[in-house]
């Protein structure tokens, strides 16, 4: 009897890791529910914690679809009953769980791997179990490295350690994972610190893919569900029955939804996916993580093509979900310097099949039985309080960051020899010097943003040129200063006139028109940079300056014009301007978006307004909320 844990190689089909260039701005909308059932708790959660913008991070749009062979490195844990294979390289992400008597892979492992439009910063892939910490959303390490460590338990058993540094809520994030000799079950056991002296919103939400057929059946001690499907409001309703459709079954319904599930006080946290044998993942926790979510693509169009664009042909998927707070939608009052945790467990269920496709109280009663049996819950509270005990790293297995680095250094995170988060990289050199000299030297494209109070200290303390005050207008605005970023800009323009200072005063401006004209000089400073030329597109048309948008694409070498974006702007533009024979022109030829946001109906917009009455083809079929 063994439990292992080994780095190895997955050799998958997939495209470039996605490049991050461009500050974002923006932050993210508070949700206002009105709906049934929604009370004062959930109320206050929904309006609380939204960040007014999503700095320090940059945007990760460089990303395309064509894809090669790629060698990615792995974390395994293995022991006589499961193998779990992780990804440091990409959050950490558990990519596959093999039930090892029957090789049944519980976890929707993706036969590609392929960015798509559905994270904070953009960049998302499907698959496996992902780890969200931050704010609502996919989390911005989703496509980025974890620290990653080899530690060994008291009793001897091997444990993966993942660890790092959340920019944005600056929030302390370890992951320990393990396999116990003997165990039916995965263990991981979350820990997130908040350093700061003053409370912080907190979001955290587990995202477990797995395979979709006619036949799954998703059960959780529940019978009431906040229900959102994109269109409506969120609103609590009885679950699984609603519109004469069984929910449970999320492949026969039609629709893309969210089902955040009401787990009531005192019952197990737990949810389970089975197919038509009554075998399928369980994943389940301490209290802590409180809430349970169901989500499904539809069985529409637009999420039958959402899935295929996801992960090819052939790859239905659904998704349970497991966090701290009851829906997506809210985030959490976290103490200053408090510290929560919590442990899950994964593994495979097997029931009757009958009983799991019975009676939805008789299914439920009889999953959770099966649980007990396979899993006590004394068991996770035994290995939440082994977590405590695991102590320093053997070994370091892959490097995440160095931004956890640079706040020890600065005196604003305490080291510990528990995470070792090495040495800061060169993407914190030009910090590290304002720490040591007091100035930030000057680069062009700008350094990499930072936030926090103690860099926005130096740098209103030392800011003089153009690049230290481009700096500070991003850490006024994200501290949701905006009056002191528009100044911090206008100070930095007045030394030298720069696209990102531009850039950052359009975002700030409420004139569409004034907007459209800083994002044309921005362009004509760096009319290289595509990420650019798409956000001065967006300014022109949203000015009504169809004819400009469309002179400066013509303008454009024919590699540029070719983009997804480009032409997808070339198509709107032209609508604008009343030639549609141009626009179907396009679309005959083909405009594919490879950055296709979740949400985004541009495409199949624009066909309607020019094909009236015919069904809009399905690679342009994105709807969420139709069939």
């Amino acid at each position: 009897m063994t439990s292992t844990l080994r780095t190895d190689v997955l050799r998958i089909e997939g495209a470039a890791d996605p490049v991050a260039t461009l500050p974002i701005l923006h932050g993210i909308s508070t949700y206002t529910a009105q709906g049934v059932g929604i009370d004062d708790e959930m109320r206050h959660n929904l309006a609380y914690g939204a960040p007014h913008s999503l700095l320090p991070y940059t945007r990760q749009d460089g990303y395309d679809r064509v894809r090669s062979t790629r060698e990615l490195p792995t974390a395994v844990l293995e022991n006589e009953l499961l193998t779990a294979t992780f990804l440091p390289g990409y959050g950490g992400r558990l990519w596959s769980l093999v039930h090892r008597p029957t090789g049944r892979e519980l976890l929707h492992r993706n036969p590609v791997l392929q960015p798509a439009n559905l994270a904070l910063r953009d960049a998302w892939l499907a698959g496996g179990v992902e780890w969200n910490l931050g704010t609502t959303g996919h989390w911005p390490l989703t496509c980025e490295p974890l620290h990653a460590a080899r530690v060994t338990a008291d009793d001897g058993t091997p444990v993966l350690r993942m660890f790092a540094f959340e920019r944005l809520r600056r929030l302390v994030l370890r992951m320990d994972a393990w396999l116990p000799v003997g165990s039916p079950a995965l263990y991981v056991h979350v820990e997130v610190h908040n350093p700061s002296s003053e409370e912080t919103p907190v979001y955290w939400w587990s995202n477990i893919a797995v395979p979709q057929t006619a036949h799954s059946r998703v059960l959780a001690p529940a019978c009431h569900a906040f229900h959102c499907d994109y269109v409506s409001d969120l609103r609590r309703l009885e679950f699984p029955h609603l519109g004469g459709e069984d929910r449970s079954y999320p492949g026969r319904v039609t629709r893309a939804a969210d089902y955040f599930l009401d787990l009531p006080a005192g019952e197990r946290r737990w949810i389970t996916a089975l197919d038509e044998t009554g075998a399928g993942l369980f994943q389940t926790s301490t209290d802590r993580l409180r809430g349970r979510k169901l989500f499904c693509w539809g069985t529409g169009t637009g999420g039958k093509h959402w899935q295929e664009w996801l992960s090819g042909p052939d790859s239905a998927y659904l998704e349970i979900q497991a966090g701290l707070a009851r829906t997506q939608l809210e985030h959490l009052p976290m103490p200053a310097g408090a510290t929560w945790s919590w442990t899950e467990a994964y593994g495979m269920l097997q029931m009757d099949p009958e009983a799991a496709h019975g009676q939805w109280h008789d299914a439920t009663t009889s999953a959770a039985a099966a649980l007990e049996q396979l899993l006590p819950p004394a068991e996770l509270e035994l290995a939440q309080a082994a977590a405590a005990s695991f102590g320093p790293p053997d070994e370091m297995l892959s490097d995440g960051s160095g931004w956890a680095a640079l706040e020890i250094e600065a005196g604003r995170l305490p080291a510990s020899p528990l995470l070792p988060f090495g040495a800061p990289g060169p993407d914190q050199e030009p910090w590290r010097e304002l720490l040591s000299a007091g100035v930030l030297p000057i680069s062009d494209p700008p350094a990499t943003p930072v936030t926090g109070p103690h860099w926005r200290e130096r740098l209103e303390q030392s800011a003089r040129d153009w690049h230290a005050l481009h700096h500070l207008g991003l850490v006024r605005l994200a501290d949701g200063d905006r009056d002191g970023a528009r100044k911090a800009w206008e100070h930095s323009l007045a030394e030298r006139r720069t696209p990102w200072a531009l850039r950052g005063l359009a975002f700030l401006s409420s004139d569409p028109q004034e907007a459209a004209d800083l994002m044309t000089e921005a362009h004509r400073l760096a009319p290289e940079l595509r990420e650019l030329t798409v956000e001065v597109l967006d300014a022109l048309l949203r000015a009504g300056r169809p004819k400009a948008a469309l002179t400066l694409i013509e303008a454009l070498p024919e590699s540029a014009r070719d983009h997804g974006r480009m032409r997808l702007a070339e198509a709107q533009a032209a609508h604008a301007c009343g030639d549609d024979d141009r626009v179907r022109r396009l679309l005959a030829e083909g405009i594919r978006v490879d950055n296709m946001r979740e949400g985004e109906v541009s495409l199949d917009t624009l066909w309607l307004a020019v094909h009236p009455g015919r069904p809009v083809p399905a690679q342009y079929d994105f709807r969420m909320a139709e069939g």
